[in-house]
């Protein structure tokens, strides 16, 4: 028997694995969207809520609640938890009776732990490049040569050293970043953990290689690296978890082999280099070259390690006022303030890394220019650059102002409640709405970082992302309830962007005296 279900969200999904298990049934499943189950991966703030333990008609709200008996008689949670299971599919059920795919519990709780080598990396990786950009356009060959042969030792020993810290001190680590919630969580945890651990060099390797590779004048070979790494991982992956039965440590391991494509191919082009000739000496650690582009690399640090104290005040602050709201303070929409920023978050990530993208390019350029005493090229670079990340800051700010609605839906407002949809279009507006000045803030402290304005850029990022950051999540809720979470990212980028005015004009009349 043939059978069309048409819808693919929760119910069309369930209804077609459900009749597929008679073999002599073909099930075709129609969705318009471009994905299945849209909705249910956006829930419970983008971790996919399964199901709750507490769901039955007296916790339904509405005019009718028991209209879900019959289905909750016949399909109970409890029932829900044996299916999934028997399909393979481990779950956590956490406070309030919330259920969720328990990989992504593992792969979240480990995710910080990336974060922290990430930032290391390219702190390593964006500092040595600025410096050897400014040594290479000054002809100094030897310097430049030493100062790559020292990011490349530094980066195997600090890689080397954080892996072992993982290792030992697994337990505890996993324990503080919330691996305890039960032993499921944190069995797989460890497991996750582990690999993730055993790839940390090769990550960091090829992170803090890439922006050395741009340095040296391959900007494409950097990128296809990278790029390289990530589609190994996506192939791998789901060959790993589904056919090997490997689960979660088939995506570690799978993430690992990407790590490791990208550091090979990386450590390759270091062989052959076009501006730099590594000699033996390069490898001897130095400790003027070290004080001298560590520096330059700590906007890089900042920007990284801030998501993971940022995304935690902000998610904190929603909960917490969240509750205290007398819309999202009801059970049934207390979801709502975490999801949404939580989303809303992520539009800003794609924006701000074109922005990212756009100054990083110039690093080598700046900097060569720079050494070489050029400065005149490096302020016209300046004045191109500010005017692109205008440009792109201007054209998302209008795009999230004019039709936020349209961005709501992508994630699935159309689907939920009114109280959804407003709380939405409000964050996309206010945590949005300054883009512009994110990506002018962003690409003034890359370029003063080029430049070999070390402590002007730190001064400014440290500004931005940590005490704004962090601290306006912190204080404006106290004054604007749930509504100063929404403001803190406007605000922020106010405030730096008018610290940041007056040492871009001070920076612009000393390039062209």
């Amino acid at each position: 028997m043939t059978i069309a279900v048409i819808g693919a969200g929760a119910s069309g999904m369930m209804a077609a694995l459900t009749a597929a298990e008679q073999p002599e049934n073909k099930i075709l499943l129609f969705e318009r969207q471009a994905r299945v189950g849209r909705k249910l991966a956006v829930t419970g703030n983008g971790r996919c809520n399964l199901t709750n333990t507490s769901a039955a008609p007296e916790n339904y709200h509405g005019a009718q609640p028991d209209f879900a008996a019959p289905a909750l008689a016949a399909f109970p949670p409890e029932a829900a938890l044996r299916w999934f299971a028997a399909h393979g599919l481990m779950t956590v059920t956490e406070p309030g009776g919330r259920v969720y795919p328990l990989s992504n519990a593992a792969n979240s709780v480990v995710f910080p732990l990336t974060v922290i080598a990430l930032a290391i990396a390219t702190m390593i990786g964006d500092g040595c490049c600025a410096y050897v950009s400014i040594r290479l356009g000054a002809g100094e060959q030897e310097q430049a040569h030493r100062s790559v042969g020292n990011a490349i030792v530094l980066t195997l020993i600090v890689s080397v050293v954080l892996m072992a810290v993982y290792l030992i001190f697994m337990d505890p680590i996993l324990t503080a970043f919330g691996a305890t919630v039960n032993a499921e969580t944190f069995a797989l945890s460890r497991e996750y953990c582990f690999w993730i651990a055993l790839g940390i060099p090769f990550y960091m390797f090829g992170q803090a290689m890439n922006p050395i590779i741009r340095s040296d004048g391959s900007p494409r070979y950097a990128m296809l690296s990278l790029l390289a790494g990530a589609v190994c991982n996506i192939i791998l992956d789901p060959i790993f978890i589904f056919p090997c039965g490997w689960g979660m440590m088939g995506a570690a391991v799978a993430t690992v082999i990407g790590q490791i494509l990208s550091a090979v191919l990386a450590a390759a082009y270091l062989l052959h280099m076009k501006a730099v000739r590594l000699q033996r000496s390069s490898f001897r650690l130095r400790g003027e070259l070290l004080r001298a582009f560590l520096p330059l690399g700590m906007t890089s640090f900042l920007s990284q390690i801030s998501i993971v104290f940022s995304m935690a005040a902000v998610l904190n602050m929603c909960r917490k006022y969240g509750a205290l709201d007398p819309v999202f303070g009801q059970a049934q929409y207390a979801q709502i303030p975490t999801a949404v920023v939580g989303i809303v978050m992520k539009f800003f990530q794609i924006v701000i890394s074109i922005a990212i993208g756009l100054s990083a390019g110039c690093i080598p350029v700046v900097g060569y220019n720079i050494g070489a005493g050029r400065r005149d090229r490096a302020r016209a670079l300046l004045h191109r650059l500010l005017l692109a990340e205008a440009v792109v800051g201007l054209v998302a700010t209008a795009l999230f102002e004019s039709c936020p609605g349209v961005f709501a839906d992508l994630f699935g407002a159309k689907n939920e409640s009114a109280y959804y949809t407003d709380f939405a279009v409000r964050c996309i507006r206010w945590f949005l709405g300054a883009a512009a000045l994110s990506c002018v803030n962003k690409g003034a402290m890359i370029y003063l970082q080029a430049l070999g304005k070390a402590w002007t850029s730190t001064a400014l990022s440290l500004l931005r992302e940590i005490v704004l950051g962090v601290g306006l999540v912190l204080l404006l809720p106290v004054w604007f309830g749930l509504d100063g979470v929404l403001y803190f990212m406007a605000a922020a980028d106010a405030v730096t962007f008018i610290v940041t005015v007056p040492v871009l004009v001070r920076t612009d009349r000393a390039l062209r005296g």
